[in-house]
């Protein structure tokens, strides 16, 4: 069976636990990390040298990084919808992950949701963190503007092209920072939210990560 271990409130595993819900994948989850520690266990290290979760175990795999078990499960069990036989069409969501891992993710989970939320209050470095919150405006106008005649970031249907940028969206609209208006990219969200996979794995409550 496969095995996904990580906490559920990781952000990085909320994204391959939501991928497997939407394949309907039969797994067991082993939280690690965070409160539940383990990540610097001998055991754990033999799977992840690096120590970082998501971790998963599938047929004998083990495969590490959130963008690379996303690519692996897509091309294992995805077919055409999460992972297109032709180069070119499997290109469009390669790039779109590419760029919420490269340009979306350091600035809102690591600018905005590290830097101002699970700091405290004491310790936040207000100009680093208003930096941050500028370029998070910058991205999800990009995101608005493409999403502007598409229901989904790759068309007509949910792929892996909206998974790492989507999983963003939770957080992003439960935190009390100024926001641009985004009328496509809020629409976006209430569609990700009337699939039960999103609600169930990426809406997690995230009070306990508070700095």
């Amino acid at each position: 069976m496969l095995t996904i271990y990580g906490r559920r409130n990781s952000f990085n595993v909320q994204k391959v636990l939501w991928l497997v819900g939407e394949l309907g994948l039969d797994h067991a989850h082993v939280p690690l990390g965070g409160a539940f520690g383990g990540l610097d266990d001998p055991q754990f290290r033999v799977r992840n040298p690096h120590g970082r979760i998501p971790v998963i175990e599938d047929e004998g795999a083990t495969v590490w990084e959130s963008h690379a078990i996303l690519r692996y499960l897509a091309a294992r069990y995805g077919g055409e919808r999460f992972w297109p036989a032709d180069p070119v069409a499997r290109s469009f969501p390669d790039r779109w992950m590419d760029w919420a891992q490269t340009t979306l993710q350091p600035a809102f989970v690591d600018g905005v949701f590290v830097a101002y939320y699970r700091t405290p209050e004491e310790k936040r470095d207000w100009p680093t963190i208003r930096a941050a919150i500028a370029r998070c405006a910058i991205h999800y106008t990009f995101l608005d503007q493409w999403l502007a005649n598409r229901p989904f970031i790759a068309g007509d249907d949910v792929t892996l092209a909206d998974i790492p940028a989507g999983t963003t969206l939770y957080r992003y609209f439960e935190l009390d920072i100024e926001r641009p208006s985004l009328p496509n990219v809020e629409a976006w969200y209430a569609r990700l939210q009337e699939r039960p996979a999103y609600r169930q794995h990426v809406m997690v409550p995230f009070a306990e990560l508070k700095g």
